[in-house]
């Protein structure tokens, strides 16, 4: 399984747009092929930090939703709303400790 990890930091005027993209996307991006799960956060302390964090059963399938339709149309009008560079990250989960 590969964990999907993206902050997205959007300015004052892309926070409410954003969430109207990600609202209007969401349940076809959790269900594409591969998705094991979904959530979105949102920063404690930044009202304009988001964070992705997605399962994806292999990364194949990560990779095949990153160059769907899909995946060009809600990037496409996500992008032109970050205040800065948004950072993206694939993790394997290496151990749990209790």
């Amino acid at each position: 399984m590969i964990i999907r990890v993206v902050r997205m930091q959007f300015t004052e005027q892309g926070v409410e747009e954003f969430l109207a993209i990600f609202n209007r996307h969401q349940h076809a991006i959790r269900h594409f092929p591969g998705c094991l799960h979904l959530e979105l956060w949102r920063a404690v302390d930044d009202e304009g930090c988001f964070v992705t964090y997605s399962h994806w059963q292999r990364a194949e399938d990560l990779e095949h939703y990153r160059t769907s339709d899909l995946f060009a149309t809600v990037w496409g009008q996500v992008k032109t709303l970050f205040r800065e560079r948004p950072q993206a990250f694939s993790v394997e989960r290496d151990r749990v400790v209790g």
